[in-house]
């Protein structure tokens, strides 16, 4: 009776952390799924920040938009979009193209037939808070292309904690940070995906 009483402890913090770990591995693959997805919705999405269509230099026609020119990066947590570069328009904010990134065509978070998936839709745990996109000039595209430079976008996550059931407050892991995760593509048409 005594050793049991002393080795179940053990036992059941094993058991019951080996069933936390891989549930913080699920968690992990997930945001990174979601990260993924949220990056190809951004590219052949409308932006999140529409004044990217007239970004960059205008000056020579055919000529490249030089790397650097624009960076807008619109973050969930705020929901603004700011921009940094010395062709930056003012960014304003677009909550329906950042939902579609974030939710999917249905606007939902979880799985509809027919409609295409969200970031949500990948890591039920997300929130819009989490999100950051960003949409680069790299030196794609030429001036004067009419819908404007090619960005490169990069969706990153910020702040996203792994859940742990058991050995949250058993051992103190409730508040451990999930490694930052990014995914990046180039642009696409960045025209209206309406379903």
């Amino acid at each position: 009776m005594v050793e049991t009483t002393i080795v179940a402890p053990l036992l059941f913090a094993l058991t019951l952390g080996f069933v936390d770990f891989g549930y913080a591995l699920y968690q992990w693959n997930a945001a990174t799924k979601a990260v993924q997805v949220g990056a190809r919705l951004a590219s052949i999405s409308d932006p999140i920040a529409p004044q990217i269509a007239t970004a960059g230099p205008t000056a020579t026609p055919g000529n490249p938009v030089p790397a650097g020119s624009f960076a807008y990066i619109c973050n969930g947590a705020t929901s603004t979009c700011t921009c940094t570069g010395a062709y930056c328009v003012a960014g304003v904010w677009t909550a329906a193209n950042f939902n579609r990134i974030y939710a999917g065509d249905d606007g939902i978070c979880g799985p509809v037939a027919g409609s295409r998936p969200g970031m949500c839709d990948f890591f039920p745990l997300l929130q819009p808070a989490n999100v950051v996109v960003r949409y680069t000039a790299t030196g794609l595209g030429y001036q004067t292309r009419a819908t404007g430079a090619v960005p490169t976008i990069t969706v990153s996550l910020q702040n996203v904690n792994f859940q742990f059931f058991f050995l949250g407050g058993l051992l103190g892991f409730g508040n451990m940070a999930m490694p930052s995760m990014l995914s990046t593509v180039t642009g696409e048409d960045l025209k209206s995906t309406s379903p």
